[in-house]
């Protein structure tokens, strides 16, 4: 909402000047845009926010984050356990990775350590993701890892004393409460999952030395400070902070605390994920940093003997992991780039990467589905003691979730973004549709870009209608954008028999629905409403990429796509275009892509790929 209204000195005539006219008009066009996206982000997390801002005003959460007490003493044993057993070249892997950790991190990205945290302007010193990425302690479990496999007597020696010291100088160089580190409750909780974890690696997690049991005690408290934002998100952090607070009450002896935190954990997993594994953030990358944080939180309740999660947190949890194993390529474990997504690999045992989700996957197969996804061997189970079961998750022809559409034939995949939007759309990508043949993505998703790009075109180049495989009418965007991660006006959706069908608030139609005949993909998209125009545009991969003879279909030689339609004759243009792709979190780079052009009257616009 505006800082002040507009109703400022009309003079004696009570006549508004053109400009102040023009910024009434402005204010309640954005007034009216504010109230659509509340009436449909729904009544809970409204009531939720302002919530929060009104604690914030009156100084609640900062008056509970005062005085925090530095962590003294040790934060890990002298002594690290013999390892699990391991690959000889994983553990050479793992070791060369941990002898490459930086010896002093970028904690602060140039934002102020010293500034009071919950008053921290997250977005005036460029991307704080990178920042808080930092912060997640996954240095700490790498370098616990390290001290089982290559133990190193001496003092000040190996890779435990230097785990030691990056704790303390972390603390020091992050006072508890303030600067970036602790501008987020979520980062807190990542934190204190990491250090609950490295503890456990290290058993010490029973009985935690003193140091550590005061950093998990601070994490706890920021935590609690703000815990109707987190709520009020409907997103990762709902699921990610409970989970901290879990694991924090669970190391610290505090049972009541555990139970209520296992009760919001299981609370928040049943509003956000549905029964058939659809996430509230319909992304590959945050379904992946949920079921991450799930994992993490079971293993911990496991081995400390704690009561099981209330229902429905496993069977949900269960179907989130199916999900993301269906949308996963098993060749490289690489994902859609469906949605929005940081580039997040929590609790990466197995040293994967933000690009490989496939030992996220078998980790949370394994504790939540009893079954194994597409890595039997994989170290990070290893790890934790997870035996390896003989059942496996199935790859389906065909499938359907909340926010999303499976096929799968002859070694290729298509991925659908449809409804229904029961949670804010973070990306203009409804009917998206995102093919792969094998791990090689052929119709693609522009990416993410960043959550604070070094230039504000990339939100327009990655996250608008138009850089999605989608239709566009008179190129006008589907939605209008409130703010960074909010829209309003969301679309009407509809699932139909073999795809799905939106509906726009200025009455555009779009229905789409995909047909499969071994190597060949048919997509047949049917238009409606009052337009001049329809634009089609497909994302293409890397190539040598040629529009055919007479101008109705493009190729690279290795896929050929074939255009048709019912507009009149000359009234369907191609064009090959340059476009922009994020290929990885804080990345962009150049792509090609296919518009199609149709004058209206239009109705049916028919793309036939083939794959070689």
């Amino acid at each position: 909402m505006s800082d002040q209204a507009p109703f400022i000195g009309e003079g004696a005539t009570g006549l508004a000047t053109a400009e102040m006219r023009h910024r009434r008009r402005l204010d309640a066009a954005w007034l009216a845009l504010a109230a659509d996206a509340a009436w449909r982000l729904g009544p809970r997390p409204v009531a939720l926010m302002l919530w929060h801002r009104a604690r914030l005003a009156l100084r609640l959460p900062q008056r509970e984050l005062a005085r925090p007490l530095a962590p003294q003493g040790r934060f890990l044993p002298n002594v690290a356990p013999a390892p699990p057993p391991l690959d000889a070249a994983e553990a050479a892997r793992l070791l060369q990775a941990a002898a490459a950790l930086p010896r002093q991190p970028d904690w602060h990205g140039g934002y102020d350590p010293a500034a009071p945290a919950l008053g921290l302007k997250l977005f005036d010193r460029g991307d704080i993701r990178p920042v808080w990425e930092a912060s997640r302690f996954a240095d700490l479990l790498l370098l616990a890892q390290a001290a089982r496999l290559d133990p190193q007597a001496g003092p000040g020696a190996g890779h435990l004393a230097r785990a030691e010291r990056l704790l303390a100088e972390w603390c020091a160089a992050n006072p508890a409460f303030r600067g970036p580190a602790w501008a987020c409750g979520q980062e807190a909780a990542l934190r204190a999952l990491s250090l609950a974890l490295a503890l456990a690696l290290l058993e010490a997690d029973r009985d935690p030395p003193p140091a550590a049991r005061a950093l998990l005690a601070l994490c706890a408290r920021r935590i609690a400070a703000t815990r109707a934002y987190a709520a009020a998100q409907d997103n990762n952090h709902a699921i990610s902070e409970p989970a901290g607070a879990f694991a924090c009450a669970l190391l610290l002896g505090d049972a009541p605390g555990a139970a209520r935190a296992a009760r919001a954990l299981a609370a928040a997993v049943a509003r956000l994920v549905a029964p058939d594994g659809g996430f509230a953030q319909v992304s590959a990358g945050y379904a992946r940093l949920a079921l991450d944080v799930l994992s993490i939180a079971e293993w911990l309740r496991r081995r400390h003997g704690a009561a099981p999660f209330p229902a429905p947190l496993a069977a949900r949890a269960a179907a989130l992991a199916t999900w993301l194993h269906r949308v996963t390529a098993a060749e490289d474990g690489s994902g859609p780039g469906l949605g929005v997504e940081d580039g997040s690999a929590f609790a990466d045992l197995g040293l994967h990467g933000p690009a490989d989700a496939r030992g996220s996957v078998e980790r949370a197969a394994r504790l939540f589905a009893g079954a194994g996804g597409d890595l039997p061997q994989d170290p990070g189970c290893a790890w934790l003691g997870l035996a390896r079961p003989e059942a496996r998750l199935a790859r389906p022809a065909r499938w359907r979730a909340a926010g999303s559409q499976g096929w799968a034939e002859a070694g290729a995949t298509a991925l659908l973004r449809c409804g229904p939007l029961r949670f804010r759309p973070a990306q203009a990508d409804l009917l998206h549709l995102t093919l792969r043949d094998g791990a090689r993505c052929v119709l693609r998703d522009a990416g993410t870009g960043a959550y604070n790009p070094p230039a504000g075109w990339w939100w327009a180049a990655l996250a608008s209608g138009a850089a999605h495989n989608a239709v566009l009418f008179d190129e006008a965007e589907p939605m209008p954008r409130l703010g960074r991660f909010l829209f309003a006006r969301w679309p009407r959706l509809r699932d139909l028999p073999e795809g799905a069908a939106r509906r726009d608030a200025a009455g555009h139609c779009h229905a789409r629905s995909l047909a499969v005949q071994g190597r060949v993909w048919t997509v047949t998209d049917r238009l409606a409403g009052r337009f001049r125009q329809a634009s089609l545009r497909w994302r293409l991969p890397p190539g040598d990429w040629r529009l055919v003879e007479g101008g109705q279909g493009a190729t690279d030689g290795r896929l050929h796509l074939a255009i048709a339609s019912d507009a009149a004759p000359g009234a369907l243009q191609l064009a090959l275009e340059p476009g922009w792709e994020s290929p990885a979190y804080g990345r962009i780079a150049r792509c090609t892509l296919l518009r199609i052009r149709a004058e209206a009257p239009v109705t049916r616009l028919v793309t036939e790929i083939r794959l070689s």
